[in-house]
């Protein structure tokens, strides 16, 4: 089978046993170097990436992207809905009541968020009616005082479905017996989990019981937006407002969860960098390897010269040489790094469980969330495997340089 020489014996010297071990060794060192570098830069973007995703699908799935609200209480906001809804971005449209107060049930408290919403329009808006995992949201109706809640708020207090529990808000009215918290018992007819922090901290109640207990007329504060794009809330919010009346407002996730969204696009890129240079040292390896084999091989370099190799052939070999570690490394670490990318959530949260590390109570999910992009591995390969070639050009044209007579002169 026909095989060109500098493929040829660039492959001999790559399998062949050196003389000089340390050679040998670094070049090794190399090879591991690379498949660490390419595995842990795969799996730690994987993991950023999963961060990422968990906050656009889990956390912006649950909170508003974007609102418009009033001053004043919307008793019309059918009409503002079938408005806002024709914006070309616009996916959904529910009308909100928020209002903020404790959760009180046998001696435990909890602070909570409660908003008041309408069930069927907020299936358009929210992923909550996927992640129920007792009851229904469209067991929330007007007049029953029905109230639905996240696993961890439920678990923290004890409770269970069809549990009751006094919501307290922070507001006092007077009574013969002095000033008192206005509370008011509910039901618990529904218990979701997301598995983020919006689980001990979110509840949901209907949106005529939100405005009685705020002692409003029927109606909402505002609506709720679902976009085509998470990235134009800012915009989108802005330009709807324009074309209201001036008592109207707009708000997005920007607000209160744009810093964190940056602070995990920042630490991607900072990690990325730190961990490429994994790569770019693996590679400066591969450049002391051949520099040595080229030092080690001048004999054999001035005897192919000397059987008309050109300074063109040799260059290949060491380049061929060069490159087969490369390849070999960084294949390797593509594929250590999909398998760790692929099993590291089941393990790490596995280890969690085991042995009540509690890693993740400081973020926003209550795992470690991976999300493995072939575009970042084909990158990441790609990367690797240009680095792994350049790297191969000083030495094999340092090789090519090797001049006969000097190389042979003590041979």
């Amino acid at each position: 089978m026909f095989k060109p020489i500098s493929l040829y014996i660039g492959l001999r010297y790559t399998r062949a046993r050196r003389s000089n071990h340390f050679i040998s060794f670094i070049a090794l060192v190399s090879m591991i170097g690379l498949t660490l570098g390419v595995a842990v830069l795969i799996t730690v973007l994987s993991v950023m990436n999963g961060f990422d995703r968990e906050l656009k699908n889990r956390v912006l799935g649950m909170i508003p992207q974007a609102t418009v609200s009033s001053t004043q209480i919307l008793t019309n906001w059918p009409e503002l809905a079938k408005k806002v809804e024709q914006h070309e971005h616009v996916k959904g449209v529910a009308p909100f009541t928020q209002l903020q107060g404790m959760l009180t049930a046998q001696g435990q408290v909890a602070g909570i968020m409660v908003t008041g919403i309408e069930p069927s329009y907020e299936k358009k808006v929210s992923i909550i009616q996927n992640h129920m995992v007792e009851g229904s949201i469209d067991s929330l109706k007007k007049g029953e005082f029905g109230i639905v809640l996240g696993k961890q708020m439920t678990d923290s207090l004890g409770l269970g479905l069809n549990d009751n529990i006094t919501l307290v808000l922070p507001e006092a009215t007077p009574s013969p017996a002095g000033v008192v918290p206005r509370f008011k018992r509910f039901k618990i007819v529904g218990i979701f989990s997301i598995g983020a922090e919006v689980d001990s901290m979110m509840g949901y109640i209907a949106l005529n019981d939100a405005s009685t207990l705020l002692r409003l007329p029927d109606g909402a504060q505002g609506v709720r937006l679902k976009l085509d794009d998470i990235f134009l809330a800012p915009e989108v919010a802005d330009d709807i407002v324009k074309d209201l009346p001036s008592n109207f407002y707009a708000s997005n996730w920007t607000f209160t969860h744009g810093n964190l969204f940056s602070a995990i696009q920042m630490e991607k890129a900072m990690v990325s960098l730190l961990l490429f240079l994994i790569v770019l040292v693996a590679a400066f390896n591969i450049v002391s390897s051949l520099v040595m084999v080229v030092t080690d091989k001048k004999s054999d370099i001035a005897i192919l010269r000397t059987l008309g190799a050109s300074p063109a052939t040799i260059t290949r070999i060491f380049m061929v040489q060069g490159t087969i570690i490369g390849v070999i490394g960084t294949v390797s670490g593509a594929i250590l790094g999909i398998i760790f990318a692929s099993s590291i959530s089941s393990v790490i949260g596995w280890l969690n469980t085991t042995f009540g590390l509690n890693l993740f109570d400081a973020y926003f999910i209550n795992y470690l969330p991976s999300y493995l992009r072939w575009q970042d591995v084909v990158v990441i390969v790609c990367l690797s495997l240009l680095l792994s070639f350049l790297a191969t050009i000083y030495p094999a044209f340092r090789a090519a340089k090797t001049q006969p007579a000097e190389a042979l002169r003590y041979e």
